[in-house]
């Protein structure tokens, strides 16, 4: 035990040597020594029995640092901030005095990072109306973005100390915000790093699978690489450039996505890995290079032209620079190869940071606009949340597309994005006068979806307004919000006019308005809005006067005597009926130690009592699924804000579950009779159907059966695969 304190403590001292190495830089000794005292009297102004927790707080906080130092790259400001959070947020030390002491960069951040933990410990990040904020605060710097990228990338790597529960929560961040964000501000080996470690928490059956086959393969795919390189080295040494050249493995992750995408076997991806050229080479000569580079390797090998990327010419909005070429290499298979300079590799792996490094912090980025207009419209108040988060989805995992006017002015796009989102692009008045385009030449409608290259003229009208079907026609957040933003415009003057208008009929006829008749009246005539009630009256869609005697009808039976009885509707009735049933029987617990509620047994992945689980909120309700689910990857990273937490109740189960096993082995006399006696004689198992075929000596089957647990099941596939012959034995989603 006193072995690993004070490994810990040697470790510890290390850390906060290089974190002090990094301050001194810029810092004085003043204010490296002001930094050392203000924690060390956080630390001590905590009761003797929280001390040590304290002390793993600011441990955590110089990990995060370390992690926001190597692999983002950010500097002093950063670092204090981070080391600051905790004593400012017990009141020990203020963000004013930060910005006199420590700088105004550094109260700038530590105002954003206080802003999240203000809320960040109450709920889950993803949890939508805490979401929203965390979005909100995350616009005001993008400093506060990296250091939130590097805790949760650090919470990620310690998660395998923790809960099964929390390994959840952390993967879910991870796949629908943590991970996207870090691919939109470039850092594509953290986000790499967040989904594999993801699908290692959530399925881990399958991230095994994967690494156990990239280990049996590496001795192979490293000789083809070998061969695959060493012409090339020899070309290249021909040229005098300096440069490295290596092969690079793809991430687990992205190999399943295959698997699943393709519906194919491992062996039968030909893209395992990537050959990337590094150049040592002065900016004004980088482009020469990597093209003289890309026209060595297209002489040797058989290049595919329909998979040029070049990011060269146009970079990313996220300052991703590369040549991507595919070509034919040795034994006829298809080797992807990433040709860049050693600034712009630096770009690729550490993001905006790196860029910063080479265009200087206040020099403009494509993120800037990305900002801008994420900001404006998480701050409309009128869009519900649920479309906010949406509307933020766009534009994270967006493939981009070039653009031109007419006079040659360069825009990039989502892929997918019509001549109406162009026309939004430009500007706000350009769009909602929108009447169609002009594409290379050619007239085309307003939804018309535009390709890399693509010449654009926008044709208006004075007349023209937005149309509620536009939000079908665009696909970019701004265009969205702002054709909300015009909607809401026209349909307040239109429920202006209503207003005034019913109110007048009302008065001529003598009537007097009462507001909670009105209110049963929308109610009943099934508005989900008040607005979208005055908004029919304006456009004609309901005629005044038969609202008018709508409403006399509701008023007249509000004033008819009634028998004293309480009454109640059918929703809460079978609320209640529901609680009621579900009371004292659960055999799930779901979020927050709730029970009473409604789920279904997703059909998907048939869980069954003893597996990891997770709820998730659909339009029929709550469903369960199995960590290992193959749609979870998806309901994680496309609806992260309806993953809910739930886990079994108690040690047994009362229910049996349907659970189908799939076999493969050698067809031998008897192996099925084998099968099914064992099935038959294992205590609470029962068989419901099986089906095997045979070909060339092999068979293969599904066989179904119904039983309580994981425990017994894994019981069964013990037993099963004892039996001579039987190859493997595998449990179907």
């Amino acid at each position: 035990m006193a072995g690993n304190k004070e490994n810990k403590r040697v470790e510890f001292l290390a850390h906060y040597k290089k974190i002090y190495s990094i301050l001194r830089d810029e810092w004085n000794t003043k204010q490296t020594g002001l930094l050392k005292q203000i924690l060390l009297d956080y630390i001590k102004s905590c009761e003797k029995d929280t001390q040590e927790d304290v002390k793993n707080e600011i441990w955590a906080d110089i990990r995060t640092t370390l992690v926001a130092i190597d692999e983002i790259g950010l500097k002093q400001s950063s670092v204090c901030a981070i080391m600051l959070i905790h004593p400012v947020s017990k009141g020990l030390y203020t963000v004013e005095k930060t910005k006199t002491d420590f700088g105004e960069d550094t109260s700038v951040i530590l105002n954003g990072l206080i802003k999240i933990s203000e809320f960040s410990d109450k709920k889950s990040a993803v949890e939508s109306e805490n979401y929203i904020k965390l979005l909100l605060s995350i616009a005001e710097d993008i400093r506060v973005v990296f250091i939130m990228i590097a805790q949760h990338l650090r919470m990620m790597r310690e998660a395998k100390l923790t809960t099964s529960s929390q390994r959840l929560d952390l993967s879910v961040e991870s796949t629908y915000l943590y991970a996207p964000l870090a691919h939109r501000l470039g850092f594509y080996t953290i986000k790499s790093e967040l989904e594999d470690l993801s699908l290692k928490y959530t399925d881990r059956e399958t991230y095994d699978f994967i690494a156990g086959k990239l280990n049996e393969t590496k001795r192979s795919r490293d000789k083809y690489i070998s061969e695959f390189i060493e012409p090339v080295k020899e070309r290249l040494d021909k040229t005098g450039f300096k440069y490295d050249i290596k092969g690079r493995t793809k991430s687990i992750n992205s190999i399943y996505n295959k698997l699943k995408k393709q519906k194919i076997e491992f062996e039968n991806i030909y893209d395992l890995f990537a050959i990337r050229v590094i150049l040592d080479a002065p900016v004004e000569q980088e482009k020469a290079q990597c093209w003289q580079v890309y026209s060595i390797i297209t002489d040797m090998y058989q290049p595919n032209p329909k998979r040029l990327k070049d990011w060269l010419s146009i970079p990313k909005s996220n300052g991703y620079e590369s040549l991507h070429i595919t070509v034919m290499g040795p034994d006829s298979k298809w080797v992807e190869v990433q040709i860049r300079s050693r600034r712009m590799d630096e770009i690729a792996e550490r993001g905006l940071a790196a860029h910063w490094k080479y265009k200087g912090l206040k020099g403009e980025s494509g993120l800037d606009s990305w900002l801008k207009t994420l900001r404006e419209s998480l701050d409309d108040k009128e869009t519900n949340i649920t479309q906010k988060l949406s509307d933020f989805k766009l534009d994270l995992y967006d493939e981009e597309i070039f653009v031109f006017t007419p006079k040659g002015d360069l825009f990039k796009l989502p892929k997918g994005a019509t001549v109406l989102d162009f026309a939004f692009s430009i500007h706000t008045k350009l769009g909602a006068t929108c009447m169609s385009g002009k594409v290379n030449g050619k007239n085309v409608p307003i939804k018309h979806i535009l390709k890399s290259g693509d010449q654009v003229e926008i044709n208006t009208s004075s007349h023209q307004t937005p149309k509620q079907d536009w939000l079908n026609c665009v696909v970019t957040s701004k265009a969205k919000t702002k054709i909300r933003q015009l909607l809401k415009e026209e349909a307040g003057k239109q429920v202006d006019i209503a207003k005034e208008t019913l109110s007048r009929r009302m008065k001529n006829r003598k009537i007097e308005l009462d507001d909670s008749h009105l209110m049963q009246l929308i109610k009943k005539l099934r508005y989900k809005t008040v607005t979208d009630f005055y908004v029919d009256i304006a456009n004609g869609k309901n005629d005044i006067n038969w609202v008018i005697d709508r409403y006399l009808e509701i008023e007249s039976r509000s004033h008819e005597s009634r028998e004293p009885h309480s009454t109640i509707s059918a929703e809460e009735f079978t609320l209640k009926t529901t609680e009621l049933e579900n009371t004292g029987t659960d055999e799930l617990i779901i979020d927050q130690n709730l029970t009473g509620i409604d789920y279904k047994l997703a059909k998907c992945c048939n869980p069954i009592y003893g597996d990891e689980i997770f709820g998730f909120v659909s339009s029929q309700g709550i469903k369960i699924h199995r960590f290992s689910c193959p749609n979870a990857h998806d309901l994680f990273s496309r609806f992260g804000y309806r993953v809910l937490k739930a886990r079994w109740s108690g040690k047994t189960s009362s229910s049996n579950y349907t659970i189908i096993l799939r076999v493969i082995g050698n067809d031998q006399i008897n192996i099925v009779a084998n099968l099914m006696s064992i099935i038959s004689k294992e205590e609470g198992v029962q068989m419901r159907s099986i089906s095997i075929d045979s070909n060339d000596g092999l068979f293969q089957g599904n066989i179904t059966v119904m039983l309580a647990n994981t425990s017994m099941l894994e019981q069964l596939i013990k037993k099963l695969k004892a039996v001579k012959g039987v190859k493997s034995i595998t449990r179907l989603n």
